[in-house]
């Protein structure tokens, strides 16, 4: 076992070295200085958690965390999911004697693995990331002192995954909000529209159509097309009524700017 602090140490090194690294470098280094500093391990992986309800293997650092959390999601059994729905801390010290989850604990040992040492990572008190798996060749491979020190990397591992998934919620709102200033552009230049029209327009397109609002920006930013309306089809009662339906609703007079002598016709909300 390697000097936990030095190991520490390396891996804030490694990673300092690039500014923002992606959060698969990340999660790699600590899978990696898991193996080195984590007393019996052989192998480690990170469990993730997906639409909260199924895994997928990050960072392993070997073949058994990707074969294995396969496994795990097809069987909806393991150390995995018992320490993301039931306990903390999850250890299985013999692979031949499991009887938790005997399907998951025979297919284990037959790829050769006799222990495991399961860590669950945080996000918030009441929502989980995944898991840390650490993975040993022999029985009883890990013990307190391994517990103590897997505890350790699972909390830098579920902070780094925390801080991707924030940083990926933040780079999809910034894409959205410029796809969705494209597809104003678009109308308020086909349409002669203001602003506040123009997302009107792509607001009503989403309601009717019962699709998100960037979805809907984003057809129209790529293609110039204007999605059609469910109302606007052969046979419906409003068939006829308009060619864009909710163009329609902007089809009225605004109201006149105090100071000028132009009031507007049901012209703005036709192509130019």
């Amino acid at each position: 076992m390697a000097d936990l602090a030095q190991v520490m140490c390396d891996v804030a090194a490694q990673l300092r070295t690039k500014r923002h690294p992606p959060v698969e470098t990340t999660l790699e280094a600590i899978t990696a200085a898991a193996v080195e500093a984590v007393p019996g391990a052989e192998d480690a992986g990170i469990s993730f958690v997906v639409d909260r309800s199924r895994i997928e293997a990050r960072a392993p650092t070997g073949e058994h965390p990707t074969a294995l959390d396969t496994l795990q999601d097809q069987l909806g059994e393991g150390p995995c999911y018992s320490a993301i729905r039931e306990r903390e801390t999850v250890r299985a010290p013999d692979m031949a004697t499991e009887a938790r989850w005997p399907r998951f604990a025979a297919a284990a040992g037959e790829r050769g693995v006799g222990s495991m040492l399961t860590v669950r990572l945080h996000h918030t008190a009441d929502t989980t990331l995944g898991a840390l798996n650490l993975y040993a060749s022999t029985p009883h491979a890990f013990d307190a002192g391994s517990e103590a020190i897997a505890r350790i990397f699972a909390v830098h591992a579920a902070l780094a995954l925390a801080a991707a998934e924030r940083e990926e919620h933040l780079e999809a709102a910034l894409r959205s909000r410029d796809r969705i200033g494209q597809a104003k552009g678009i109308l308020m230049e086909r349409y002669k529209l203001t602003p506040e029209q123009a997302f009107a327009v792509l607001a009503s397109i989403s309601s009717s159509t019962n699709r998100k609002l960037r979805d809907i920006a984003d057809e129209i930013a790529t293609t110039g097309a204007i999605p059609a309306d469910p109302r606007d089809r052969p046979g419906h009662r409003r068939s006829g009524q308009h060619p864009d339906t909710a163009l329609a609703a902007l089809d009225r007079p605004p109201t006149a700017t105090p100071g000028t002598a132009e009031s507007g016709t049901g012209d703005r909300c036709r192509p130019a």
